[in-house]
């Protein structure tokens, strides 16, 4: 295996925001979009731990072109401590972590220097279960549908955010608080999802716009983004809905209403190779307060 080439800040940037937009480019069409269909979080084989932000949409893009069933990653190295072997040519994927450098910074009023924190994006390359001899993951009984439906249903009732239903689309309203929501009813089912997993798949979006209220996270984007700052709060809850979508196992038809978005999300990518992993991890924050609201609120025994 030959070395990887260590790779810049702004590299890493720019490489994982390009793989993103070329994937949303050729999806445009039907508004098929990297995070679409994804049936599992991404997870590392060796620490079992789930991957998260924009790691997720990486290991997702590659999964997809590749053809990779598994959703275990793992390092060249951690597979060979767990007694696999990564075959020869396969190609890793690139994720991106953070190392904490101390730096000296000049202090004016002391006069002297002063230690810096400051974090710097890496990348480091992982393979699928699907590149390496040696290894299978243990198998465990697929949850039904049923099962699965069941579990975000607690997982929404125990957030207790305040949902309307009766209208003739969905939204959360800032005035009110509230999420406004079709009925049941009217959503349908395609040949990949069910009518009850499109139904929650719309609902886990707009529990992501919820997350932003002022009162709770207080999702603002500033300057930066400037008049696009709108569609950079709906790729936020396209990507939180979709981590979460996954995380519960389920499916969902793409939402052909928000194709409009498309191209101010190109026009954002394109101008700031940096935005991707701001929505990314602004959605993954939203998952997780979400996850942390349902475990405070749901009763115990």
């Amino acid at each position: 295996m030959s070395a990887i080439p260590s790779v810049s800040k702004t590299s890493v940037y720019e490489a994982v925001t390009a793989k993103i937009i070329a994937m949303i480019e050729a999806g445009a069409g039907n508004f098929r979009m990297p995070w679409a269909g994804a049936s599992a979080l991404p997870a590392n084989a060796s620490t079992h731990a789930e991957y998260r932000g924009v790691n997720i949409l990486s290991l997702w893009i590659d999964a997809q072109l590749r053809g990779y069933a598994s959703p275990f990653w793992a390092s060249y190295r951690q597979w060979q401590a767990l007694g696999a072997q990564v075959r020869k040519s396969e190609k890793g994927t690139m994720v991106v972590f953070y190392k904490r450098i101390e730096t000296e910074a000049f202090d004016p009023e002391d006069h002297d220097k002063a230690s810096k924190l400051r974090f710097v994006a890496r990348a480091s390359y992982v393979f699928n279960e699907a590149q390496v001899d040696g290894y299978k993951s243990e198998s465990t009984p697929a949850e039904s549908q049923f099962q699965r439906i069941g579990e975000v249903e607690a997982f929404v009732q125990a957030v207790r955010a305040t949902v309307h239903h009766g209208y003739s689309m969905a939204r959360y309203r800032h005035d009110t608080d509230a999420i406004e929501m079709p009925d049941r009813e009217r959503f349908v089912g395609s040949e990949k999802s069910s009518a009850e997993e499109n139904y929650y798949a719309v609902l886990l979006h707009e529990l992501t716009h919820w997350t932003g209220a002022p009162h709770r996270l207080n999702r603002q984007f500033g300057k930066r983004f400037g008049d696009t700052a709108y569609a950079v709060e709906e790729l936020v809850a396209e990507l939180g809905a979709a981590f979460m979508c996954a995380a519960f196992g389920i499916s969902a038809e793409p939402r052909t209403d928000h194709a409009a978005y498309v191209s101010s999300w190109l026009n954002v990518l394109n101008r700031d190779p940096k935005a991707i992993f701001s929505a990314a991890s602004k959605a993954q924050e939203a998952f997780e307060h979400l996850a942390y609201l349902a475990t405070r609120n749901e009763p115990h025994s």
